[in-house]
């Protein structure tokens, strides 16, 4: 007779035998051997896998803590005093103020994202000095004429006069202040009024003069003067010396009027692009930065209803986007590197100057001003980060999140106390039908735990009422079991 062929497991790993968790384990009596199990064969590439899954330590379960904060019901009845009905106010109160402050947050942040720049009138006098010209009596020395350039720039608002006006109106204003007795709150707020604000280097990223070459010129004296800004380090607090002045100046030798184009290299973060006539046309603006381009463009695809129906990242090309893109759809994500050929750095500012060596020009020099407008940041915005960055906040949270965990466990003693109260009050009213109903409880309880209910067998046989060793409370399916029942949020808390 042939023997039954073995079935091909997969893997190489053979079915294991089901047993109930309610079935106590079987062991031999004093005159039985246990009776091997056949052992299949494991292929050689399996078994470094199964060492590491049979070494691997299970993680030890952690009980979760406590969160919930809600009195449970029936609480009010066996309390004196109306502090239930105060704690169920102050929570509804605590909602409501929580609710405000996030969404207060969440405005205050999305309003420095959105935070649009403010431009205010910057003013620049050009003048020139002159020193050893042939009308100042150099005559005896030719050629040693001379000549000093002074670029000072300020803003309108700060200082609406000249140059030499504000300072001297600033000596003025310290010589009074010298001669008052004033308080000390008044000093604050003085300090506080004369913050340097700021200066003029602040806002450029280079500065270049540029002079017309006429034919006699020496190259020397039309050598172009540059200026640029030097990069902070990554970890500075404050900008080097030569980064932030109010004025630059330049001298050369030269005894002939000449003319020269100062130019100005605007420093702006986010940086501005001058847009293409096309892109102009969808935006109604000349300048924009890159995100005001694309938040421009998707403003201009909803008015104008172009997303497709299904696929809403795909963008139907009408004939304004189509002169931009070239092509009849436009998958949304590509549009910000699309939109590079249509951007270019913004025109510096040219303020063309004439430097007057001539003695008619010096008899009474007139300064050359120009007015330009410059992007500063708002205001408020400096508030803003303040409130979203303090430090105060951050160290109230964690204090609140620390009282919630108090509360919590309040309420889960108050829980079990409840519990309690509840049971020794139906135990005190009927006794006999109490215990009955409790008794029941517990040996479905019991029934659970090792799983009888699915086998459909019954609890109350004598291997469940003896104890010890090799009993069914010993056994690694009971471990288990109550192992797994205490581990949960609830029983874990009991304890």
């Amino acid at each position: 007779m042939n023997a039954p062929m073995q079935p091909n497991f997969a893997r190489g790993f053979p079915p294991t035998a089901q047993r109930s968790p309610a079935t106590p384990r079987r062991v031999p009596g004093p005159g039985q051997m246990p009776v091997p199990m056949p052992q299949h064969a494991i292929p050689a590439q399996y078994m470094p896998t199964q060492r590491v899954m049979q070494a691997a330590p299970e993680p030890p379960r952690r009980a979760q803590k406590p969160t919930d904060k809600n009195i449970p019901d029936g609480v009010e009845d066996v309390v004196i005093g109306g502090g239930v009905e105060q704690y169920k106010s102050l929570r509804d109160l605590e909602k409501r103020l929580d609710a405000s402050v996030v969404r207060k947050r969440l405005d205050i942040q999305d309003s420095i994202s959105k935070t649009v720049k403010k431009y205010r009138t910057m003013r620049i006098w050009i003048t020139n000095t002159v020193e050893n010209q042939p009308w100042q009596g150099a005559g005896n020395n030719p050629g040693s004429g001379r000549y000093k350039v002074r670029i000072e720039g300020r803003l309108l608002d700060d200082h609406s006069g000249s140059p030499e006006e504000d300072e001297g109106q600033r000596d003025a204003a310290g010589d009074d202040a010298m001669e008052q007795d004033k308080s000390e709150d008044d000093k604050s707020k003085e300090s506080d009024s004369k913050k340097p604000s700021q200066r003029f280097s602040h806002f450029f990223k280079t500065i270049s003069v540029d002079f017309d070459k006429p034919a006699n010129a020496i190259p020397d004296e039309v050598k172009p003067v540059n200026w640029s800004k030097p990069q902070l380090p990554p970890n500075a607090t404050s900008a080097p010396p030569n980064a932030e002045f109010d004025s630059i100046q330049f001298a050369r030798a030269s005894q002939d009027n000449l003319n020269i184009t100062i130019g100005l290299v605007r420093d702006e973060t986010p940086e501005r692009f001058k847009l293409s006539k096309e892109l102009a046309e969808v935006l109604d603006v000349e300048e924009e930065t890159r995100s005001g381009i694309v938040l421009g463009i998707w403003d201009y695809i909803r008015a104008m209803e172009l997303q497709e129906d299904e696929e809403k990242r795909t963008v139907r090309c009408d004939h304004r986007l189509y002169s931009i893109f070239g092509r009849e759809q436009m998958f949304f994500p590509q549009i910000p590197d699309s939109i590079a050929p249509h951007t270019s750095p913004i025109d510096p500012i040219k303020l063309p100057y004439t430097i007057r060596v001539d003695e008619e020009f010096h008899n009474d020099p007139t300064p050359t001003i120009y007015d330009i407008q410059v992007a500063v940041e708002d205001p408020l915005r400096a508030k803003m980060m303040a409130l979203i960055q303090n430090p105060q906040y951050t160290s109230g949270l964690r204090q609140i999140a620390s009282l919630d965990d108090q509360v919590a466990l309040i309420i889960q003693a108050l829980t079990h106390s409840r519990a309690r109260h509840a049971f020794f009050t139906a135990l005190s009213k009927d006794p006999v039908t109490f215990v009955k109903r409790w008794v029941n409880s517990q040996r479905r309880d019991l029934e659970n735990i090792m799983g009888d209910i699915n086998s459909g067998g019954d609890a109350s046989g004598p291997e469940f009422r003896r104890g010890g060793a090799n009993s069914v409370w010993d056994s690694a399916v009971a471990n288990e079991a109550v192992r797994y029942m205490l581990a949960k949020p609830d029983a874990a808390a009991a304890r």
